[in-house]
């Protein structure tokens, strides 16, 4: 009786070994979204400040020989950030960039609410319509979705924003063009696609933003699933990632209207594009 007691716990015990893997995704999602969320609570409460730039007392505190290394760095990383919680790369000034702040900017945008809110849709989306299909649709698939649109999400800030950027001296910020009605705006982010500001102010191709997302695509392959690797699938989630840009580029230009009238963040003033 002892024995096959024993034997049948064990065989009960096999579905939540395995269980236990697929949910592993989950709380690794959950730990990610709750640094988030932190972060986003850090940043509100220095709406007070001018945003983009600490205060005095802050950088005081910041550069202070008792100041712990990790708030330190958290500190350096939202900087930036603070100039718009949604979209931080919206310019809020004409001066240039250095590749420290491209960094800082990179990954400010892997980690802001618009790229969450992204990849929340897009994983939802992948989730129902089982894509990538080597995913499968089990309880610990839409965590991996979810991971790798954040990671793919970073890797094209990594090689855009910041390495392509700083070596080509682009301004990887998106300008506002105010006073455009819609048409001209809908042109206006076309054509933020293949172009953009130098740090010296002059228009150049867009380097960082056309071979960025293609690089961060390329490494996908690397932790996609079979049958979602090669040529071709880099090239349509490339294509995808442009038309995304495109839309992302459209709702930054009409984003400081839509704040001001609905009151979602503290105000911000975008820099005109040149």
């Amino acid at each position: 009786m002892t024995t096959a007691l024993r034997l049948k716990i064990n065989k009960n015990n096999l579905p939540f070994s395995a269980h236990r893997e697929s949910v592993r995704p989950f709380f690794l999602t959950a730990a990610f979204c709750c640094l988030a969320c932190i972060a986003g609570f850090a940043q509100q409460s220095q709406s007070d400040t001018v945003p983009g730039a600490p205060s005095a007392g802050q950088q005081a505190q910041t550069g202070s020989e008792h100041t712990n290394a990790l708030q330190s760095g958290v500190a350096k990383v939202l900087t930036l950030q603070n100039k718009s919680l949604v979209f931080p790369d919206l310019a809020t000034g004409t001066g240039s960039l250095d590749s420290w702040q491209k960094f800082k900017l990179a990954s400010n945008d892997s980690l802001s609410l618009s790229t969450l809110a992204a990849a929340l849709i897009g994983s939802s989306y992948g989730q129902a319509t089982n894509s990538p299909a080597g995913y499968g649709q089990e309880i610990g698939a839409y965590g991996k979705r979810f991971g790798a649109d954040m990671a793919r999400v970073a890797s094209s800030n990594l090689f855009g924003t910041f390495l392509i950027a700083s070596l080509t001296h682009e301004d990887p910020r998106f300008f506002v063009e105010k006073q455009l009605n819609f048409p001209k705006s809908a042109e206006y982010a076309a054509r933020r696609l293949v172009f953009t500001r130098s740090d010296s102010g002059r228009q150049v191709v867009n380097y960082s933003g056309l071979l960025g997302p293609l690089a961060g695509e390329t490494l996908a392959n690397t932790y996609y699933p079979q049958g979602s690797r090669g040529v071709g699938s880099t090239l349509i989630r490339y294509a995808s990632d442009q038309g995304w840009r495109f839309c992302g580029n459209l709702l930054r230009q009409y984003w400081p209207t839509i704040n001001r009238r609905l009151q979602l963040a503290p105000q911000t003033s975008p820099a005109s594009a040149p």
